[in-house]
């Protein structure tokens, strides 16, 4: 026996196997049909139940015997996904109108899963009825089932718009679909105007289907939105809850929620928004809580004495389910074709459904008229040669030799004959001739209206919209959803939600933050202030927690952190490193803090390693989306080497007297007036600082807003060597230039600039670290004055200490 092997690539079989694959579940399971609205296991689930007579006028059945005949004739899937279906389309908070009665636990708002299919009984409800309606009637195609011994329909009739009006989602290969649930009544008014006007306006529809209504509820806020997302099948609206105020006795209030966006988890808001009263994210809440029941929806938010209502509920709002951005897909199966559909698309196709439907059940009506007329024409020449035809039949053989035997000799048609000898002795009365000749009457009158709705489509429009509005009669109801005309935004006043406390802030060159009350500052007596062994003070400020502040990194990055959310310590404690929260580089620390300021009009002075400065307004460095989490951009730098080595605020006031000095490793300095700094934005690498030689950068640069000449300047080099200069030996500059040295060149051993810092006062402590692990301590005053040209003076021994690595000023050790 020879072997068929076939060598094929492996992407040509990927490609091949996952094309099937998609194309299965795009069409057979996930996306629903835009004309009857459902999907493939939602379609057999009614079909099944509407084959073994398990409709409303029929007793509850089990859902494990219905989810049985699913599987084991038309869906051969797992039972959890059928009964899964099945419980959704019972479900009167996810459907406009539930396809499906239920009794016992169905699942709930808080998502709680439905009791076992074991335990709980299914019905068809009695509007999912509309949906098979005229079924026998041939008036969908129907197909074999997966073993073909059943047949089952490839749509169902859909005496109604069940896809607008119940909505659906699925999520298929590269397709997924979310369409809202609508009003019944709105949604029939719609398609009655449409049929009539069949070139109407979406504007004009949606006069009469203005949006969706939620079966939960709540307001939709953006009718602009709206009216896009009818266009195109995408959009997005808002949803917020429905909420009232109450007042309790002692001059307190109560929110109470009664309604709530569509498929929000009412346990998971509850719980989401007394977690935030928990962490203290928001102040003048007393109590959240659930006292939802039989009677309806109700969450209680039990507020503090003079708590401002408004403010709770918009941050609420923002910060919970409690409002939500609805989004728009609309995709359905349209001529076995995904399609994303506007409004007027989704109308069309259900009216182009519906003159199929009616005139398949026009025709299947006609035949049968025109065939029990043709019985009853051969019932009323049978009875009136009755004698002669009973003559007949008693010469006849037998049945089928009575049958030709009326066909031959009084021209009577095979089914007349067969009727007429299948006829019972007490019909020949006089009466049921009267009753025959009626019958043909009605027929005929019958006849004639079927044959008027298939040759005039007017008639035929008609037909459908006094259906669709006895459909509407029987089953609508008011809207529940209102519809706003505009998004409100969501505006929130700190003050409302933050005590306002004025706290002392700390942050320390290592990155630990904290805030600490007054109280536990002032009991300290300002020492023993927690820190780790080696780290110190970079910025110590009182502030009210409603500031913010700009944490400035030396790779050139912000944070933007507000007072409120750091965490509060007492004076002796460590803190909270910035990386536990701020996704920080490796090796990125912090250079600089200074308080946030939108309406400032002062500047943040920034230079590079790389001999870069820049001018950045301080009302630039905002709040962003992720500041929590991570940092943003201040400083374009040139490579991974370069980094900010300081920055420094400058105020409107100083601007045109302030000065920087920069300072390079190999000697050279330059001084020049800020004014020659431009101004740019915050992703900008700024302009050239200095003019560097080939293997230098700059150390660090000094700043003063109003410099004179007495003013000093600490310089220090990798030999250890030291020395205070004034100002004003440095002589001014323009920006961009080499410089003037401050270390006599010298061939051995050459001294290297590690450190420039201005000098506060000579009281002032500096910490010099040294490559051989050593730390000294010295104050400004016992470092000698110099001029430009010294070396300086050397205040290490080499030997012990090491190379001067690092010279760090304790700007805070006075106080």
């Amino acid at each position: 026996m020879s072997i068929d092997i076939q060598e094929l690539s492996l992407d040509e079989v990927m490609g091949d196997r996952f094309g099937r694959y998609s194309k299965y579940i795009i069409q057979d399971r996930a996306l629903p049909d835009i004309r009857d609205g459902l999907k493939p296991v939602q379609r057999r689930i009614l079909y099944a139940m509407y084959h073994e007579s398990n409709d409303a006028s029929h007793p509850f059945r089990k859902s494990a015997k219905t989810v049985g005949n699913v599987i084991g004739n038309y869906h051969p899937h797992g039972d959890s996904s059928v009964y899964e279906a099945m419980v959704r389309m019972s479900q009167s908070w996810k459907n406009g109108m539930p396809l499906i009665d239920m009794h016992g636990n169905n699942g709930s708002m808080d998502g709680d899963p439905a009791a076992a299919m074991r335990y709980t009984e299914a019905r068809l409800s009695k509007i999912a009825e509309e949906l098979l309606n005229d079924l026998n009637k041939k008036t969908v195609e129907m197909m074999l089932n997966f073993d073909d011994t059943e047949e089952e329909p490839t749509v169902l009739p859909a005496a109604f718009p069940n896809l607008l009006v119940n909505g659906a989602q699925g999520i298929s290969a590269g397709y997924a679909t979310e369409i809202p649930p609508h009003n019944l009544a709105e949604v029939i008014d719609a398609v009655i105007y449409l049929i009539g006007h069949p070139q109407a306006s979406l504007e004009k529809l949606m006069t009469f289907l203005p949006g969706p209504d939620f079966p939960t509820g709540g307001i939709i806020q953006g009718k602009h939105q709206l009216l896009k997302a009818y266009q195109t099948g995408r959009g997005k609206v808002v949803v917020r809850a429905k909420s009232t105020l109450e007042s309790l006795r002692g001059g307190r209030e109560q929110i109470v929620i009664t309604e709530l966006p569509f498929e929000v988890n009412k346990a998971d808001l509850v719980r989401r928004m007394d977690e935030l009263r928990l962490n203290h994210s928001i102040e003048g809440v007393a109590e959240v809580r659930d006292e939802s029941d039989r009677e309806g929806l109700r969450i209680v938010i039990e507020l503090k004495k003079n708590a401002d209502s408004q403010q709770i509920l918009q941050y609420y709002y923002k910060y919970s389910n409690l409002q939500i951005n609805y989004n728009f897909n609309m995709v359905a199966i349209n001529r076995q074709r995904p399609e994303q559909v506007g409004l007027l698309a989704m109308l069309r196709a259900y009216i182009a459904h519906r003159k199929e439907i009616v005139r398949r059940r026009t025709l299947f009506d006609l035949k049968k008229a025109e065939k029990r007329r043709h019985v009853v024409e051969g019932l009323i020449k049978a009875i009136s040669i009755l004698d002669d035809v009973i003559a007949l039949i008693r010469q006849s053989k037998d049945k089928s030799n009575a049958k030709e035997n009326l066909k031959k000799q009084f021209d009577f048609s095979e089914v007349q004959a067969e009727a007429i000898v299948s006829l019972q002795l007490y019909r020949l009365t006089n009466t049921d001739i009267t009753a025959l000749q009626e019958e043909k009457l009605a027929l005929n009158e019958a006849i004639a209206n079927f044959q008027k709705i298939l040759e005039d489509e007017g008639v035929m429009m008609k037909l459908i919209q006094s259906e669709l509005k006895a459909v509407k009669k029987h089953y609508g109801k008011p809207r529940l959803t209102v519809i706003e005309e505009e998004v409100e935004e969501l505006k929130i006043k700190k003050e409302f939600l933050i005590p306002d406390e004025q706290v002392m802030t700390i942050v320390t060159r290592e990155g630990y933050v904290k805030r600490t009350g007054l109280r536990s500052y002032q009991s300290s007596n300002f020492k023993d202030l927690g820190l780790r062994e080696g780290d110190h003070v970079l910025y110590l400020a009182q502030h009210s927690t409603l500031d913010n502040l700009i944490f400035l990194t030396n790779k050139g990055n912000y944070i933007y952190q507000s007072v409120y959310e750091l965490q509060e310590l007492r004076w002796k404690d460590l803190g909270e490193h910035l990386s536990q929260r701020i996704n920080l580089g490796n090796d990125e620390k912090l250079i600089q803090v200074f308080p946030a300021d939108a309406q400032s009009t002062s500047c943040v002075v920034m230079a590079s390693r790389g001999g870069m400065i820049k001018q950045t307004p301080l009302a630039q460095f905002k709040t962003f989306r992720t500041h929590k989490t991570k940092t943003q951009e201040a400083m374009k730098l040139q490579d991974t080497l370069d980094e900010v080595v300081n920055a420094y605020l400058v105020t409107e006031s100083q601007k045109d007297q302030a000065e920087v000095i920069l300072f390079s490793h190999l000697g050279f300095s330059l001084r020049y007036p800020v004014a020659e700094i431009s101004q740019v934005g915050l992703k900008a690498k700024g302009v050239i600082a200095m003019n560097l030689k080939g293997g230098d950068h700059v150390v660090n640069f000094v700043y003063h807003d109003a410099p004179q000449d007495k003013d000093q300047i600490l310089i220090a080099s990798q030999r250890g060597f030291m020395k205070r200069m004034v100002w004003g030996d440095i002589q001014p500059m323009t920006r961009a230039k080499r410089g003037l040295m401050v270390f006599k060149e010298i061939k051995s051993k050459p001294h290297r600039l590690v450190e420039a810092l201005g000098v506060r006062s000579e009281t002032e402590v500096y910490e010099l670290y040294g490559s051989n692990g050593e730390l000294l301590q010295v104050q400004a005053g016992d470092i000698p004055l110099n001029q430009r040209y010294s070396n300086g003076t050397s205040l290490v021994d080499e030997e012990t200490f090491g190379s001067l690595l690092r010279v760090l000023p304790l700007p805070y050790q006075e106080e």
